[in-house]
């Protein structure tokens, strides 16, 4: 999309492939380091909820076209060659890069998240209050850390993300840390989380979650799919009705109208099918925006907590 439009179409209703346009152009600027996640959530956002021309056009401005290359900084952009950005070699990054050792919460709460360096023993301790600990983002001061939770009438929550070895070796009394995400094989190169402490009145838990970016890549390849299916039946179902109609006017007879009836059968069918799919399609995004929805509303307990 382009600021430059014709008189009156400013005011045309955008269609789903308009619409479709302008979140790739979105998708590459995201790619490319244009746009940061927060600024591509909040015009993909936009995207979805415009309904004209013109509402489309602003999203876009100060982005290139799709295949357009824009013109080369003046300024010298040579660089060494560099391992592969997000390995799991590149985020074992030694001890002196640590920027925090631990987290305390009396009465109140702590967070770590984000770009932060865990050492090689993180150190937390919650009473009448609770911690999160996220380590989706987060490097690693060696291939094996320790995070140790001591919870007294509290709670901590402890986030690592998936490919990463966990290990529970905390003991409870009338209080327990998670052992739900032990066992899980890490990947090839992966640190390995080891969880330890102690639990009294409190509890500690263990999760595996994938990065928001991430989830949001994921959701758009699921809506993706969904629009390609989608055009696939209803060409389909495009084919099956010209098909009946060319049927239905090549001739009289009993075999033409038998094959007229199969036409119009198989028709309904994959309507009926379409309709039965759609449905599906729309119970499971009402299903992953509860559970969305409940997530934030955890967090923002935890935070309160």
């Amino acid at each position: 999309m382009t600021d430059e439009l014709p008189d009156g179409l400013p005011e045309l209703r955008a269609s789903d492939a308009d619409r479709e346009q302008v979140s790739e152009v979105l998708r590459d600027a995201l790619a490319e380091g244009r746009l940061d996640m927060e600024e591509f959530e909040e015009r993909l956002e936009a995207t979805y909820k415009a309904r004209t021309y013109k509402e489309l056009a602003p999203i876009t401005r100060d982005l290139p076209a799709p295949g357009v290359t824009p013109p080369a900084p003046t300024v010298s952009m040579v660089k060494g060659p560099a391992a592969e950005t997000g390995s799991w070699a590149d985020r074992i990054v030694g001890s002196e890069s640590c920027t925090s050792q631990w987290g305390v919460a009396i009465m109140s709460g702590f967070e770590r998240k984000g770009r932060w360096t865990v050492p090689r023993k993180f150190n937390a301790f919650a009473f009448w209050g609770g911690g999160v600990i996220d380590l989706r983002e987060a490097n690693f001061a060696n291939g094996e850390v320790i995070v140790n939770c001591v919870a007294i009438m509290g709670g901590m929550s402890v986030i690592v993300p998936p490919g990463v070895e966990v290990v529970v070796r905390g003991i409870g009394v009338m209080g327990g840390f998670d052992h739900r995400e032990e066992g899980v094989q890490g990947d090839p190169g992966a640190p390995r989380v080891v969880v330890t402490g102690f639990a009294f009145w409190g509890g500690v838990g263990v999760e595996r979650k994938v990065t928001k970016a991430e989830r949001l890549r994921q959701k758009e390849e699921r809506r993706l799919e969904k629009l390609e299916r989608k055009a696939a039946r209803q060409e389909e179902l495009e084919e099956s009705r010209r098909r009946a109609l060319e049927g239905s006017g090549s001739g009289v007879g009993d075999v033409d109208h038998r094959d007229s009836l199969d036409e119009a059968r198989s028709i309904h069918r994959a309507a009926m099918d379409q309709h039965r799919e759609l449905m599906r399609e729309h119970r499971e995004a009402r299903r992953e925006e509860r559970r969305e929805r409940r997530d934030d509303r955890r967090g923002r307990d935890r935070d309160r907590d």
